[in-house]
């Protein structure tokens, strides 16, 4: 690993930014256990990571988790040792990064998007642009301005935005964690990913060109006329994201039928639904506090992984799509944070409308919102194997369970850190940060939207996620085996592959 700590490009991670000038009350926290020797391992770990690796591990365009994992673990409290340790396990199957045909400039930046080969080259261009401009500058001109997406001179349009949320929103998580923690070279980095990633679909579907027409009209009016909805679809002032999902479910255009092509899924589903995924993401209002448009959007994502997960037959299906739904909501305030009034908007409406191309792509499973929340068993997960024995003077009784498991979420955090996959840290990361903002809210609070039983809903979701997942992908530090394929795969299709 590296030995020479670059403190420009990797200081040490912090959310001191993110509290000074991030105005949502939502900033996610360090947990306790960091400290000088994990701080330093971490730095090493990105150092080593970014001068020896490529963004891509295959021909695949499979992604480099490397940043993604070691920053969630330093976080979660991991020492250098689990640190070091993971970073070596995962650097050993990476494709060594190499030197592009030639160099991008202000002048070229758009000729070479879509191609791997030029990683190297939009990694430096970056990092020189980072010398003179902020995070929140560089934003704003290479993702969301109407000419990084949009120009009509050109065959191809740019399209950053759509390239932004590719590849199951990677880039966007990528630079989501750079910003949440105040690192350059990861932002150069997420920037880089962006650029040289392929687009997922005829993405103009679901981010129609026409939202970056700066007209002076407002968003909500532009998306509107793309698509030329009728005064009775327009969205109101209380149209909830729950409501929108209601409507996606009782679509039956989105009917799921046979399991698809495991690699072509995704493009085949978006071919065939986005514009009627447009059509409804249009109708989801962001009139008012942007902050509770956020919020809407992370509670929606943990619906669709943990009670879309929670089958009949009683087994939990972690599907490894529908992970980075979760996953990738973390990092929505802390880069809404660094734009402009109109980019939020059109941050939000694609990431919602990419998150909702998933969840139709993977057989869009039904939410039994009432058989969730009526499930005790999920209240208060607890970890397998030998229990310790409370002492006599034990509160609130020796005998009692909550004296074996005070608080769930330690003994989930303890065997996330000693778990060997790369994607669970960060799923239990976000439902533990959601835990902690919104475990208050009771039930009731989302009676006024259209989702069916939307009144149950309560803020005990995300640790009834949290423990079925643990026990879905093994209590490792308690002795159990992980789950084999890291993930669930097999989607929630209704009929079996042909």
């Amino acid at each position: 690993m590296a030995k020479t700590i670059n403190n420009e490009l990797f200081p040490a991670p912090s959310h001191g930014a993110a509290l000074a000038t991030q105005q949502s009350s939502f900033v996610p926290h360090t947990w306790p256990g960091v400290s000088v020797s994990s701080t330093a391992a971490i730095q090493s770990i990105l150092i080593d990571n970014q001068k020896r690796f490529h963004v891509f591990f295959n021909e695949r365009g499979f992604h480099n988790h490397v940043a993604h994992t070691a920053l969630t673990l330093w976080c979660l409290g991991a020492d250098e040792a689990t640190l070091e340790t993971t970073y070596k396990m995962h650097a050993d199957y990476q494709k060594a990064t190499y030197a592009s045909p030639s160099p991008i400039t202000h002048g070229s930046w758009r000729d070479h998007l879509g191609d791997e080969h030029y990683y190297q080259a939009y990694l430096q261009f970056f990092i020189s642009e980072l010398r003179d401009k902020s995070h929140d500058v560089l934003l704003e001109e290479y993702i969301f301005a109407p000419n990084a997406n949009v120009v009509e001179s050109e065959v191809k349009h740019p399209e950053m935005l759509s390239r932004f949320f590719a590849g199951l929103l990677h880039p966007f998580i990528h630079t989501g964690l750079a910003v949440e923690f105040g690192l350059p070279g990861n932002f150069a980095e997420g920037l880089a990913q962006a650029a040289v990633h392929k687009l997922d679909s005829t993405s103009i579907s679901l981010i129609p060109a026409s939202s970056f027409e700066h007209t002076g009209v407002s968003l909500v009016s532009r998306f509107t006329q793309a698509v030329g909805m009728s005064d009775k679809t327009k969205p109101t002032n209380k149209t909830h994201a729950f409501t929108i999902l209601a409507k996606v479910l009782n679509d039956p255009r989105f009917t799921p039928g046979k399991q698809p092509d495991e690699f072509s899924f995704y493009i085949e589903s978006v071919a065939k639904s986005g514009e009627a995924i447009r059509e409804y993401v249009d109708q989801w209002s962001l009139d008012g506090d942007i902050e509770k448009k956020v919020e809407e959007l992370l509670w929606t994502n943990v619906l669709i992984y943990g009670i879309g997960g929670s089958e009949k037959s009683g087994n939990f299906n972690a599907d490894f799509f529908h992970m980075h739904l979760v996953t990738s909501s973390l990092f929505l305030p802390s880069v809404i944070s660094r734009l402009k009034r109109s980019s939020q908007e059109l941050l939000l409406r694609g990431y919602f409308a990419t998150c909702l191309a998933w969840y139709i792509s993977r057989g869009r499973p039904e939410l039994d919102i009432a058989r969730f929340f009526g499930n005790s068993a999920t209240l208060h997960p607890t970890a397998p194997g030998p229990q310790p024995t409370p002492h006599k003077d034990a509160i609130p009784t020796p005998s009692s369970s909550v004296a074996i498991t005070p608080n769930p979420w330690l003994q989930i955090i303890q065997t996330t850190l000693s778990h060997p996959d790369d994607h669970l840290p960060k799923l239990q990361r976000a439902l533990s940060e959601y835990a902690s903002h919104f475990g208050t809210i009771p039930a009731g609070y989302f009676k006024d939207t259209e989702l069916k039983n939307a009144e149950l809903i309560d803020g005990t979701l995300f640790l009834r996620v949290a423990g079925l997942t643990a026990t879905r992908l093994g209590w490792v530090r308690e002795g159990e085996a992980p789950l084999g394929d890291g993930w669930d795969r097999r989607g929630f299709y209704r009929e079996p592959k042909l």
